[in-house]
């Protein structure tokens, strides 16, 4: 695949860490911090980037897991979270090319619309399964998460970066 302009060559990215940034991810959503409506989808935001990233590696069958493991532990109807992520994959690997090519920003503003799909996906199995409708507060987890898109794409691909050490050492020896 052609890199796109001004993107810099990335390293390969380490399998472990991969493993590792899911599992802090799903470790945040299972602390005790009243999940109801406010907080961001921690789990979901890691999915989403190592799905535009790495789609080999993660894709449907590790959303539909951990979305079952969310179901699990959040007590909810079995199926629910695992269905949203699977969506929310199935978004983020239909657009992960025009996604790639898109500056950090320009890339929240396109993963937008699934994080609300998600919040929107769950509200709907909400209000048919209990029939109350939770308050507008159900709209800010897809925010929060696109508002935190970049320090997320910062922070997991910090390691793949390439130090260019032997480009001044060159430059200087001639």
């Amino acid at each position: 695949m052609i890199m796109p302009r001004g993107q810099p060559l990335l390293l390969p990215v380490n399998p472990v860490f991969i493993a590792l940034s899911l599992m802090l991810a799903l470790m945040v959503n299972l602390l005790p911090l009243g999940r109801d409506m406010w907080l961001p989808d921690v789990l979901l935001l890691v999915l989403v980037f190592w799905g535009v990233h790495e789609p080999q590696r993660i894709g449907m069958v590790w959303a539909f897991l951990l979305g079952l493991a969310m179901d699990v532990h959040q007590s909810s109807l079995l199926g629910q979270h695992a269905l949203v992520y699977s969506v929310v994959m199935f978004g983020v690997l239909t657009l992960r090319r025009r996604l790639t090519w898109l500056s950090v920003f320009g890339q929240a503003m396109h993963v937008l619309p699934l994080f609300m799909a998600a919040d929107v996906l769950l509200l709907l199995m909400r209000l048919l399964l209990r029939g109350n409708f939770p308050g507008w507060g159900f709209i800010t987890p897809g925010l929060w998460c696109a508002l935190l898109w970049p320090v997320v794409v910062v922070m997991l691909l910090a390691p793949q970066r390439r130090e260019d050490r032997h480009h001044g050492r060159h430059r200087d020896a001639g």
